[in-house]
Parts: structure tokens; C-alpha cells; sequence
């Protein structure tokens, strides 16, 4: 992963990211991962402009949408959303963070 944060597991209510548990809803990228409030917590993810081009919502346990607020803000600074369910949005922010891809991950919990 040259450096950046995997996603290395998770179950009911946490994410372990690169060693740590997390317990919550997450909001993951290469440098970092950090306890996240949820899809009304705007700030976290646009702080993210600049530095990632995809943001993969974790919708929990099974498929879902994005908020349409959350896709409108985040198109607006430039980065894309693809919204499926947590544990498929793990899987592929570790596929592109390994690829070198700026990509952040938004997950909410499992279970």
C-alpha cells in the first residue's frame, strides 16, 4: 500500500484500519482515518478537496444511495461519489489505494 491506510477488517459496529479499531461510521484515505458523524457530516469530506478525486460511500450492510446533499456538495469541489454497501466499499478503496489512486473511503457501520 506504499504507505497509505487499508482497510484490514470489520464487523458489527468497527473497521480496523492499518492496526486501529475504529468504532463508528469511518472516513478513511491514504493519510489518515478518523471516527466520522454520518452523511450530515459535510466537513470532514470536503475538507478532503484537493487531495482525493472519489469518495466510496459505505452505505452499511446492504446497497444504498448517497444522500443527494452529500453527492451535490461533493461534486461541487470536484469529487466524484460512488455509493455501495460498506463492506464492497472497503474492498475497492483498498484495490485503488493500492493502485496509487486519490480515493477516501466513507463507511458506515456494519451491523
Amino acid at each position: 500500500y506504499d504507505g497509505a491506510r487499508p482497510v484490514e477488517g470489520y464487523g458489527p459496529g468497527f473497521f480496523r484500519i492499518s492496526g486501529e479499531v475504529l468504532r463508528g461510521n469511518i472516513l478513511v484515505w491514504s493519510e489518515a482515518a478518523q471516527i466520522w458523524g454520518g452523511p450530515d457530516d459535510l466537513g470532514p469530506l470536503l475538507a478532503l478537496a484537493g487531495k482525493t478525486d472519489l469518495l466510496l460511500y459505505g452505505t452499511g450492510p446492504t446497497m444504498g444511495r448517497a444522500p443527494a446533499a452529500l453527492t451535490t456538495a461533493l461534486d461541487a469541489v470536484g469529487i466524484g461519489v460512488e455509493a455501495m454497501d460498506s463492506a464492497a466499499a472497503a474492498r475497492t478503496y483498498n484495490v485503488l489505494v493500492a493502485e496509487g489512486r486519490r480515493v477516501a473511503a466513507a463507511l458506515l457501520m456494519i451491523g
